[in-house]
């Protein structure tokens, strides 16, 4: 204990926000390594999780995403040739959405080109020091979903996974 406050009399901060300022960072530099919730490649990828047709409002829902925002993704997926959309059987208020084969390729090349990412991001990393960090991380998610469960909302806690679809 003594320790710690001679470190602290010095200026330098402490662990805990040494913690903060380097997962602040690398979250920075996560949210730089991606295309947003709203990204064609992530709607290509949803699309394919969903089984290549869906409605417009039930992708914009699950893409979290406002609806004009959609539309203007949805158009260019649509002249881009990678979607179509169609009104819907079920309900005429809405578009049906679904992956053609070259969207279903564009699909299948985004989620390659995320796992090689995945894979980059970590490569400075042993097995078992991945394996540690991510023990570490999943005690810490845990912790936070009940200490601090305002700050979750609609960042992940709720993913049948455990992470958000990124």
């Amino acid at each position: 204990m003594k320790e710690f406050h001679e470190t602290r009399r010095r200026g330098e901060p402490s662990i805990s926000h040494r913690l903060v300022i380097c997962l602040r960072d690398v979250s920075h530099v996560m949210r730089g390594l991606y295309e947003g919730k709203g990204s064609q490649k992530r709607v290509l990828m949803v699309l394919e999780d969903l089984g290549g047709t869906v409605t417009q409002r039930e992708l914009t829902q699950r893409l979290g995403i406002q609806p004009g925002s959609a539309s203007e993704v949805f158009a260019k997926l649509e002249n881009a040739g990678a979607v179509t959309r169609t009104p819907s059987q079920e309900d005429r208020r809405t578009v049906d959405i679904a992956l053609t084969e070259a969207g279903l390729a564009r699909a299948k090349e985004a989620r390659a080109q995320r796992a090689r990412r995945h894979e980059e991001m970590f490569s400075c990393l042993s097995e078992g020091e991945k394996q540690q960090l991510l023990t570490l991380l999943e005690k810490l998610r845990e912790d936070w979903s009940s200490r601090y469960p305002a700050a979750g909302r609609g960042h992940g806690y709720g993913h049948p996974h455990g992470h958000r679809e990124e």
